[in-house]
């Protein structure tokens, strides 16, 4: 594991500086770039996978973000893909086109990626420009796109599993909301649907401990604070379906006077690089995100040379991280 003088002396700021921003310290006023550059010191040095450039590809491949700058610092999930899809064309020489979707560029490339989660309308768009298209993060399958995503029902068992065998009944959640951009239709976060099926199945399943916020830090602070204050009997257990919720969660429950793990266990999602830093270390589902990554570029790269008959999803594992915020069976 990096350090926090590593991460400082790569991202060329005083560690001080980067325990207080890996923390989400709101007292410290820093900028977007200097938050930009540590976060992805972070990343870089919390995936240590390296390999020698290959000989030129001469491909240029688009990359189509959902995310923008601002909300990728918000929620590093995507942050880290990105990383591993750079790295893996800085790899093998492709030249890579980072593109909104908003702001398409008539430029020839010889296949698309599509990082995050899109409406029809969008789906449409991108299919119109005729070049070989995967979806990364996002099941398009169905719609008759090639799609690279996360196994969440695996996932969420493992949470599960994992909480019943430290003998926690009363469990809750912490979703989070999103929207598309253009028409703003909310998008259900699949971990839930699975959750409370899995919780109902166990007979454990109760609504009032169903919370729901923005996929941020803040978003998970002002909501589990605002849980925890109305809430009368509290739940022993939390699965935050988004690191950056998590560290919110964490931060409220510690606000509102009570411990963790002792009095409620935190499990997050993602295992972004922040999760080791934060306090208590947060436990979490680590998403191979690099290498998710990488497997992207690999895979667009394979669609424009052999056209698939049928599309195909490829569904990625997870396993879990047991850190401080959960009670580790011995």
């Amino acid at each position: 594991m990096a350090t926090i003088k590593d991460i400082a002396k790569k991202a060329n700021v005083s560690a001080a500086t980067v325990s207080r921003v890996l923390n989400y310290d709101t007292g410290l006023a820093v900028g977007q770039e200097t938050k930009r550059k540590i976060f992805e010191a972070a990343e870089a040095l919390n995936y240590t996978k390296y390999k020698n450039k290959q000989k030129k590809a001469e491909q240029v491949i688009r990359l189509v973000q959902w995310y923008n700058a601002e909300e990728e610092l918000a929620d590093l999930y995507y942050l880290a893909i990105r990383l591993g899809i750079e790295r893996k064309a800085e790899e093998l020489n492709i030249q890579l086109v980072k593109e909104s979707l908003f702001e398409l560029s008539q430029m020839k490339t010889d296949g698309t990626i599509a990082l995050g989660k899109f409406d029809a309308k969008q789906i449409k768009r991108l299919k119109e420009m005729g070049q070989p298209l995967l979806f990364v993060d996002y099941d398009t399958m169905s719609a008759g796109f090639d799609s690279l995503v996360v196994d969440f029902h695996q996932a969420v068992d493992l949470v599960i599993d994992h909480f019943i065998k430290e003998g926690h009944e009363r469990i809750a959640i912490l979703t989070g909301i999103e929207y598309t951009k253009d028409f703003h239709n909310e998008i259900i976060d699949p971990r839930l649907t699975i959750f409370n099926e899995r919780l109902e199945q166990l007979r454990l399943l109760n609504s009032e401990y169903e919370i729901t916020a923005d996929f941020t830090v803040e978003g998970g602070y002002q909501a589990v604070h605002k849980f925890l204050q109305v809430t009368k009997k509290l739940p022993t257990a939390l699965f935050a379906t988004s690191d950056a919720m998590a560290v919110g969660a964490l931060k409220a429950i510690q606000a509102f006077g009570l411990k963790v793990p002792e009095d409620i266990s935190v499990i997050g999602f993602n295992d972004v690089s922040v999760a080791k830093y934060v306090t208590p270390a947060l436990s979490t589902v680590q998403v191979p995100t690099e290498w998710m990554g990488e497997l992207a570029l690999e895979t667009i790269l394979q669609l424009t040379k052999d056209e698939a008959p049928v599309p195909r999803k490829i569904t990625l594992g997870t396993k879990l991280m047991l850190r401080d915020s959960t009670l580790i069976s011995q």
